[in-house]
């Protein structure tokens, strides 16, 4: 018998937040209840959507009224995981871990340093240095946030995760202080490898491809920090989630 552990992956294409959010929740009752019986990865892109964490307290960190962003087409969610207020949208690559800590390490902070350590892994394939900021959480480079993380847990198993700015349209941010942080600049991997490209740095340069290959390098890190064997989750792992996650008629 096999003693590999496994990281399922789920790639759920473009989805809306609220529907993604029922997944998680679903995916994390199963990882509870041994239903799910390895941690699995969902990466996921969804249309414009604000939410508010645990820390948004300030209602100052929103600078756009409801109004506004109904004009562009955001929607608004208050959330249970970590942190303050952040984006999703087109062009980001979101990355949803439901993993039991019980199988690595019964400590958050551990896990959210591994999860910026997943960004660091997977951006250096570009040619991007990442970097930590004491203090917070996230992932920066050159003093500039490329990804931000939240996460929530219950009974050890995790769900919620972290954004990675890929193609984003990173004018969405002005909407918001984001992760409550003032003055902070937010970039992208294609506005990173632009800034090289004219700098003259030998980095990679943005392609047509550029998703699928930040995809493929976050999967290829997960595995490798969490000591996983990422694999695609098939329809017997995802339909009874995706059935519990249904809301009821």
């Amino acid at each position: 018998m096999s003693t590999e552990r496994h990281l399922y992956i789920a790639d759920l294409g473009t989805r809306a937040f609220s529907d993604v959010l029922a997944l998680q929740r679903a995916a994390a009752r199963a990882r509870l209840d041994g239903s799910l019986e390895q941690d699995l990865l969902m990466l996921v892109e969804h249309p414009p959507v604000v939410t508010l964490g645990r820390a948004a307290r300030d209602p100052a960190t929103l600078l756009a009224t409801p109004e506004l962003l109904a004009a562009r087409g955001v929607e608004l969610f208050d959330v249970e995981r970590g942190g303050d207020v952040t984006f999703h949208g087109p062009g980001q690559l979101v990355g949803y871990p439901i993993v039991d800590l019980n199988r690595h390490k019964l400590d958050l902070h551990w896990y959210l340093r591994q999860l910026e350590e997943v960004v660091i892994r997977a951006i250096a394939t570009f040619g991007i240095v990442g970097e930590r900021s004491v203090g917070q959480t996230g992932v920066w480079t050159s003093g500039r946030k490329i990804a931000s993380i939240g996460v929530h847990a219950r009974q050890w198993v995790t769900w919620h995760g972290f954004a990675l700015n890929v193609t984003t349209d990173l004018s969405y941010f002005d909407l918001m202080v984001p992760c409550g942080i003032a003055g902070v600049t937010m970039t992208s991997v294609e506005q990173e490898l632009l800034r090289s490209s004219t700098a003259g740095a030998p980095t990679a340069s943005p392609t047509a491809s550029l998703g699928a290959e930040v995809r493929s390098a976050v999967v290829r890190a997960a595995g490798e920090v969490f000591s996983l064997v990422p694999t695609e989750a098939d329809e017997s792992v995802m339909e009874p989630l995706e059935a519990a996650a249904r809301p009821s008629a």
